[in-house]
């Protein structure tokens, strides 16, 4: 049995596409059992192109965000003029509001999602918190606990969080896990802690391989030694395939855009 992964949106689309395209990621993910979205974008566009993709999102009855972040979490209100969702999953400090140090003006930006766990009582979602992990069903699970073990990943500085605007972990960045072959699909949203973090962490907590990553793994401003830096210590840990978009940058092999679709099994 096999899952599928389809691009609803994210920074490209091809020439020829009616599909639109902005700086966001969401994904429409089909399991055996189960059809659910994975991060929803900015501005909701996601679900018009849904509507193009043929795409009956009245099914999705659950949503995982990958952080809170506006590209990724922004979407979500918009989402209920489409359907009911039951559940949201999220990692902790969600609700910490997210900034960006902007030098050249000398100001915090916010960068949040935009609506308050107040908004997901009144819009009867329940809010599941991931700790460690959780599963979602047979086929997909949600992970984190991203330790650091290789330091050159480091977080950008402007990245803030809180009211103290203090530097952003991102603990709160989750990831989502689908049954691959002889290992895992791992699916991404920024993977601000870093992708060999993210990676060596879901091998020694599942004692799973990592075969294959879908997402934005933020190598968008990366020099070229970073990239080749990065990209051999994947295939040094067993990644197979690569199905890069968002902020991963232009170069990165097997880029991906919005209305693609992937199959995993």
């Amino acid at each position: 049995m096999k899952s599928r992964v389809t691009v609803l949106v994210e920074n490209t689309a091809a020439d020829e596409s009616t599909l639109e395209s902005e700086h966001g990621l969401s994904l429409y993910i089909e399991t055996p059992e189960t059809k659910f979205i994975f991060d929803c974008g900015h501005t909701g566009l996601a679900w018009k192109n849904a509507g193009k993709l043929g795409i009956d999102l009245q099914v999705v009855k659950m949503v995982v965000l990958s952080h809170s972040h506006y590209d990724h979490g922004g979407g979500f209100p918009a989402l209920l003029k489409y359907c009911q969702p039951k559940t949201l999953y999220t990692g902790r400090n969600f609700w910490q509001e997210k900034y960006s140090y902007d030098k050249e003006s000398g100001e915090y930006l916010y960068k949040g999602c935009g609506f308050t766990a107040d908004d997901l009582a009144k819009w009867q979602v329940e809010q599941k918190v991931c700790v460690d992990s959780l599963p979602i069903d047979d086929y997909a699970s949600i992970i984190t606990g991203f330790d650091r073990q290789y330091t050159f990943e480091d977080i950008p500085e402007k990245f803030c969080r809180g009211g103290q605007k203090e530097a952003d972990p991102f603990n709160d960045e989750i990831c989502l896990l689908l049954k691959e072959g002889d290992g895992l699909a791992m699916v991404v949203g920024c993977s601000h802690r870093g992708i060999l973090n993210m990676v060596a962490a879901v091998k020694n907590k599942t004692g799973q391989p990592v075969r294959r990553i879908i997402g934005g793994i933020h190598l968008s401003k990366a020099s070229k030694e970073r990239m080749e830096q990065t990209l051999q210590e994947l295939r040094s840990l067993g990644v197979q395939e690569l199905n890069l978009c968002h902020c991963s940058g232009a170069e990165v092999p097997g880029r991906i855009s919005t209305g693609s679709v992937i199959e995993i099994g």
